[in-house]
């Protein structure tokens, strides 16, 4: 039943729930608690609507493309399963990475023998300094190319070794483009505490990659 229904929902563009909202609009929230009432379109809204942030996300915390995909699928399996317990009192962004990042930790703490892939760049410049981890990509030379990948492999590295919470977070912040109060909701932690835990993993990053920047 699960599997069927997440095979339909690849069938499904996003689009395809609009004719059946409710006057006004209608929001994520609002379409999981129809899900909870037996609407199968609007699950596949849903699986339609995050799949790709979800893979995204996945990826950057196992650096496993095949893993990323199958820890997306059992998001949303685990998604429909608990359908009748969802309730709208948080945004459904948040619940749904609150089960993401459930399973993303369980799956680190199984597989942290493995040896993990390549790790984009953190190029996206920091919103209080405005400065970046990486620098620009635009390369010319051989010699270019080859400090590149050492960047990237000395920015993945370190990034991987931060602290729990703090590696979640700065996926999340970073890649996922989500902010303080988002992060908060789905750590759990005061908005406030949130700055401060992102403050410090910027801060080591910074510090061990100085020869990169």
């Amino acid at each position: 039943m699960d599997s069927g229904l997440l095979a339909m929902a690849a069938g499904v563009t996003a689009p395809a729930l609009e004719p059946n909202a409710a006057a006004g609009g209608t929001n994520d929230a609002d379409v999981m608690l129809r899900v909870k009432a037996g609407d199968e379109t609007a699950f596949a809204y849903l699986v339609q609507r995050y799949r790709r942030p979800m893979v995204s996300f996945m990826y950057r915390m196992s650096r496993n493309a095949a893993a990323a995909e199958d820890l997306a699928q059992e998001v949303f399996l685990r998604v429909y399963r608990s359908r009748e317990s969802y309730e709208a009192s948080a945004k459904f962004t948040t619940w749904l990475y609150r089960i993401a990042t459930n399973l993303a930790v369980n799956h680190a703490r199984d597989t942290r023998h493995e040896r993990p892939e390549n790790m984009a760049s953190l190029d996206e410049p920091d919103e209080e300094t405005g400065r970046t981890i990486d620098v620009a990509d635009g390369s010319a030379t051989a010699e270019e190319q080859i400090l590149k990948r050492e960047r990237m492999a000395a920015i993945r590295l370190r990034v991987q070794a931060l602290p729990e919470r703090q590696r979640m977070a700065v996926i999340m912040h970073k890649y996922q483009q989500m902010d303080y109060r988002q992060i908060a909701e789905v750590l759990k932690l005061s908005e406030s505490a949130t700055k401060s835990l992102l403050f410090r993993a910027y801060e080591t990053l910074r510090t061990q990659l100085k020869a990169f920047v």
